[in-house]
């Protein structure tokens, strides 16, 4: 297991400042192993820890608000959103004077789809979104493994290839039979994989939840209802769009993406990293794979993308450090300038546009705009 530095020195600044810091992400992503590592980088504090889905655990916090208001030192409530009435307990404890102790807790599903979570701890909690290993944190020579197998723990420090792939539809079976009824939604498991498969087609396309409704044979609600709970427990990203003030039909629909690049070739049923290469969701899947590398640098708070009905597009937006950038992705060595990357620069004001593509060498192609790899991005971003 990849010791993760990053996330433990944020999470312990976020844990000097706030009595509650959250990690949301998807399961199997390292959130328990995580947190344990944050324990360690903390001798000075006692630990105590809660494992939601134990029942032994769930039995000791029959009276959570005596039981928790009682401990000093650090908390540990991993799988929040299997007891959500633990939230006002949190309240009302993270509300104390003298924050005799802190709470880290893990979930694996947003607030929005856990009744009563949603705004309990507003201005009481940080949030520390974990995903699975970055190519940052496994290493920039890493990147065709990581972009095929994926980030999630297991299935990038898999033996080979055919074990990877193997994690991954065991995950497929368990997060729709197991995880997902957990929440208390009855959606039939062959269903919502089937749904899943569906918008791994429209990955990196602008979403039309009618024609998913009506590939699915469902009504629009329906179809909008599995997309949230896919979005919800961290699956499935909805890139919003952004608008300008321009006399110009802008896109309003969000576009679609699967998270993580190894799961979203085990959902196109991509049996090998070669047949990826002649895949036509290749430059897609890179699309991707490249944006979710830049989000766990930047957060996804101020991510956006852009369209208008004319044609002009930009395929990440991001507002980091004070500036505008602008990310546009291309599956070739050879990227060149646009008329709709000009059209970008000019009316959304960029102060850079980056083309990412998969070459070896980074150069400028214009005024403003540049060819980068994804490493030397990587590098450039988090100043290393």
């Amino acid at each position: 297991m990849l010791h993760r530095d990053g996330y433990i020195e944020r999470i312990r600044e976020r844990l000097r400042d706030y009595p509650v810091v959250a990690l949301p992400g998807p399961r199997q992503a390292g959130k328990t192993t995580l947190a344990g590592m944050v324990a360690e980088a903390l001798p000075e504090l006692k630990v105590h820890r809660f494992d939601l889905e134990s029942p032994s655990d769930v039995a000791r916090l029959a009276n959570p608000e005596l039981v928790l208001g009682g401990l000093r030192g650090l908390v540990v409530l991993d799988e929040i959103q299997r007891m959500p009435e633990l939230f006002p307990v949190l309240r009302v404890l993270a509300d104390r004077p003298d924050t005799p102790a802190r709470f880290l807790i893990l979930g694996s599903a947003s607030p929005a789809l856990v009744k009563g979570a949603g705004e309990t701890l507003a201005g009481r909690v940080s949030f520390v979104d974990v995903t699975g290993f970055s190519l940052l944190e496994v290493g920039l020579d890493e990147l065709p493994k990581r972009w095929w197998r994926g980030g999630f723990p297991r299935a990038f420090l898999a033996g080979s290839d055919p074990v990877a792939r193997q994690w991954h539809e065991d995950f497929f079976r368990t997060f729709l039979e197991r995880d997902i009824p957990q929440l208390g939604i009855q959606v039939p498991a062959m269903t919502l994989r089937r749904f899943w498969t569906m918008v791994a087609h429209y990955h990196g396309q602008v979403l039309k939840v009618s024609e998913l409704a009506r590939s699915l044979g469902s009504s629009e609600p329906t179809a909008r209802r599995y997309l949230d709970i896919l979005s919800g427990t961290y699956v499935v990203r909805e890139l919003p769009p952004w608008f300008e003030n321009l006399k110009k039909r802008q896109v309003k629909a969000p576009k679609v993406y699967v998270r993580d690049s190894g799961i979203l070739h085990g959902l196109l049923g991509i049996p090998d990293r070669a047949a990826l290469q002649s895949h036509p969701k290749l430059g897609a899947s890179w699309e991707g794979f490249a944006l979710e590398q830049i989000l766990t640098i930047t957060g996804d708070r101020e991510a956006y993308f852009w369209a208008t009905h004319g044609g002009a597009e930009l395929d990440l937006l991001v507002f980091h450090q004070g500036e505008r950038l602008g990310f546009e992705f291309k599956y070739s060595e050879t990227p060149a300038t646009t008329k709709s990357m000009h059209v970008a620069m000019a009316d959304l004001g960029l102060d850079r546009l980056r083309v990412v593509h998969p070459g070896q060498h980074s150069f400028p192609l214009a005024e403003g705009i540049d060819a980068i790899t994804l490493p030397d991005l990587l590098e450039e971003m988090s100043g290393s």
